[in-house]
């Protein structure tokens, strides 16, 4: 490993000569400057781990001298000495981003723990990460080999991705690894799991039957709402829940975490059945049922989301609520400008429902648009594209806004998307429907090892379309492909997110109250 590169400047630097012998005998490079000046030639000239300046010099001042280092090498740190205590200087100091702030005298070891806490900080946190996963990755290795309970798979989820964010942050590459091979073991026996699992929530024969879309809003939202004079529901479709926890410190600046819990999406987990089922408090075959001119299949023509509001209107009767209420769907950026703008006008209802579509979009650019595959090339990206547009979309404003007015939030979405990798081959006939994790049809042909396949769809409570219409839900991170241009075909759509399938990703996901600080 190189030799830690020191610059000292301080006008009185032959005073600090048993310090600069005590670093050297640590195996420390350390040179030294006499002014300001010379500190800015040094740094001009040479690369160096870490300033350690002065504050009181004649000619150009700490604090100047400061200001023109960073201009040169803004990441470089500079740790500032200095006689003074006075607040002021303190202040302006930290203000023009030092590292550390020391005050004279120094001792050695000062200077030294001021070291080891800016150069080699990372790589302590880096090794404790480490080492603190491969002692969770036991324990997750054995719970796998349980028969978990809804709740414990929920546990080991948020595990999961705490690890991969614990990771991301320490770029602990070699860890990420290992826990990327975990996550599939875990969405391999997820997989079996909910195939084993899902009729026997729908029919009532499971105790431990999860929360789903089309439960939530009569146990969790309805009872939410009553206690609050205004409550905004803002769902962004797709959103996972690791997109969730890098968003939460930006959000957590306006709001109190009230409650944080996952819940499950039903199958299809594509947003013509999950958020037709949220906002009806119904599954797809009852809408279809009670609700035929407001219910399309994947043959029909049309939009499959546009009744939204009429089945939320439904529900709430149902449920005995006579209420204000709006519904506000956003698709692009200059719709939520116009809802920024409108937010006081939604305050004195009950119940405001928003739609937020931006998460979904990306998700579906991502697989079409270049510029937008490179961005987002795997899910740490993906999570960094959706902080940016967080802070600068008009949803910010809007979620703000909220907060001013003292209204209660809550923050859900309608399923999660996975990062598909592996093809599996399926052949279908030219009404098989499009989506890459679930197919519907007749006489399909498929690796019954990849799938959940359901022969009859009234069985999960799903429309048929024809008599021998069946459904096939991917598992783990597969995705369809027909094995005409297979190979083209799979290179495209490889490493894309796609969602209506089964994985941990897709159906487990957060349901979020908050009030405003």
């Amino acid at each position: 490993m190189d030799k830690i590169n020191i610059l000292w400047a301080d006008d009185e630097i032959e005073l600090l000569k048993p310090h600069i012998l005590f670093l050297r005998e640590k195996g420390y490079e350390v040179q030294t400057a006499n002014s300001g000046d010379d500190a800015l030639d040094l740094v001009k000239e040479q690369n160096f781990d870490i300033v350690f300046l002065d504050e009181n010099m004649p000619g150009i001042s700490g604090l100047e001298t400061l200001i023109q280092i960073k201009q040169i090498r803004q990441s470089l740190p500079v740790v500032m000495i200095t006689k003074s205590e006075e607040e002021h200087i303190m202040e302006d100091a930290i203000g023009s981003q030092i590292s550390d702030y020391l005050i004279k005298p120094v001792n050695p070891n000062q200077i030294l723990l001021s070291l080891k806490k800016n150069l080699e900080n990372k790589r302590l946190i880096r090794e404790k990460t480490s080492s603190a996963y491969q002692q969770e990755f036991r324990s997750i290795g054995m719970t796998l080999s349980d028969r978990l309970s809804f709740e414990e798979w929920k546990e080991v989820y948020q595990k999961l991705v705490y690890w991969e964010l614990e990771l991301t942050k320490s770029k602990e590459d070699g860890m990420e690894e290992i826990l990327r091979m975990q996550k599939t073991e875990a969405n391999t026996q997820f997989s079996k799991y909910v195939a084993s699992n899902y009729q026997d929530w729908l029919n009532g024969k499971d105790p431990d039957a999860p929360l789903l879309s089309h439960t939530l809003f009569k146990e969790k939202i309805v009872p939410e709402m009553d206690q609050h004079p205004s409550t905004f529901l803002v769902l962004i479709d797709n959103m996972r829940y690791d997109q969730w926890k890098v968003m939460q410190p930006i959000i957590s600046e306006y709001f109190k975490l009230e409650s944080e819990e996952l819940y499950c999406s039903i199958l299809p987990t594509a947003t013509q059945y999950a958020r037709n089922a949220f906002f009806a408090g119904l599954m797809p075959s009852e809408i279809e049922k009670r609700y035929p001119k407001h219910w399309l299949n994947d043959e029909d023509e049309g939009g499959k989301n546009l009744h939204e509001e009429f089945f939320m209107e439904e529900q709430f009767k149902r449920l005995g609520k006579d209420i204000k209420t709006s519904y506000t769907k956003v698709t692009n950026h200059q719709a939520g400008k116009k809802l920024a703008e409108n937010i006081p006008n939604l305050m004195g209802n009950k119940f405001n429902a928003i739609v937020y579509n931006f998460v979904d979009m990306l998700s579906h650019a991502r697989t079409e648009m270049e510029v937008i595959r490179e961005l987002a090339d795997d899910e740490k990206a993906y999570r960094s594209i959706t902080v940016s547009w967080l802070e600068h979309s008009p949803l910010m404003d809007i979620l703000k806004q909220i907060s001013q007015k003292k209204a209660r939030l809550i923050l859900t979405t309608d399923h999660g998307t996975i990062r598909v990798t592996e093809p599996s081959k399926v052949i279908g006939d030219r009404n098989t429907n499009t989506n890459l994790r679930y197919k519907q049809g007749k006489n399909l042909n498929y690796e019954k090892k990849d799938v959940y396949e359901v022969k009859n769809p009234a069985d999960i409570y799903l429309p048929r379309q024809h008599v021998s219409t069946g459904f096939i839900f991917a598992k783990e991170d597969m995705f369809f492909a027909y094995p005409n241009n297979f190979n083209y075909f799979v290179n495209y759509y490889r490493n894309t997110f796609q969602h209506g399938g089964i994985s941990l990703e897709e159906m487990l996901i957060p349901y979020i109250t908050m009030s405003a600080k």
